[in-house]
């Protein structure tokens, strides 16, 4: 069953699919006669929206005269480095850019989901697996530049020798296991909030759906901040130096 196309990735495949099947065999995929799918538009238009915001925002800084999207974006920053520091510790600082664009890029990618044009792009298993992949590949090369190679792995062999032939083969299936537990959790909660509300929709246009769409809005905040949560543990883990 094919999904049903958005109005912006109608406009996509009907002006841009030369790109998109141009994008498909850089992958090793076949050309389609309408390649564009609703969440690679969104998740697309998305990091857009992001990167156009802060563009705007670059030139308004100021530390004499901060302005209201200054002011919003300080509360962001500074509930960012508070979660760094208390989870990974003093370095915590350190990984704040990464912190800070997963959980910019997930938040905004679930909220648009509230717009009745557009659908979230995390209700799409291929998007919270890319973010997932992201993490793991980040605190894996974060342990690494901080302990070296043969520390970080000395950290799957556990604190007795001996003990290592049992410990490294828990640590990998525990490691593995990180991106597929965060793909399912993020894209489990999008879809299933997605779907409650549209019931409500469907059912009545006045009260009861305003006060599902705000339980979709309390899901997509703690979404993005259970992922980030998260991925600041997973850095903890990786960056700490054992003695």
């Amino acid at each position: 069953m094919h999904e049903t196309e958005l109005w912006i990735t109608k406009l996509c495949n009907n002006h841009l699919a030369g790109a998109g099947n141009a994008a498909l065999q850089l992958v090793g995929m076949n050309a389609q006669r309408r390649p564009w799918a609703n969440y690679v538009v969104v998740e697309l238009l998305v990091a857009l929206i992001i990167v156009v915001l802060f563009a705007i925002l670059r030139p308004l800084l100021s530390a004499d005269n901060p302005g209201k999207l200054q002011h919003s974006f300080e509360l962001v920053y500074n509930f960012l480095h508070g979660e760094a520091e208390d989870q990974v510790g003093h370095e915590g600082p350190h990984y704040i850019a990464f912190f800070g664009t997963l959980f910019l890029f997930i938040l905004f990618m679930n909220l648009i989901g509230v717009i009745p044009a557009f659908e979230s792009p995390t209700m799409a298993p291929a998007v919270p697996l890319g973010c997932a992949v992201a993490t793991f590949l980040y605190y894996n090369l974060a342990g690494v530049k901080a302990n070296g190679v043969g520390k970080y792995l000395a950290h799957f062999a556990g604190p007795i020798w001996w003990m290592a032939p049992l410990m490294v083969p828990i640590e990998v299936v525990s490691h593995l296991a990180r991106p597929l537990s965060l793909t399912v959790r993020l894209y489990a909660n999008m879809f299933a909030g997605e779907q409650v509300t549209m019931v409500f929709l469907s059912l009545t246009y006045f009260v009861v759906p305003v006060v599902f769409m705000g339980l979709h809005v309390f899901v997509s905040l703690l979404q993005a901040y259970i992922f980030m949560l998260l991925t600041m543990m997973y850095v903890a883990g990786a960056v700490a130096h054992e003695h």
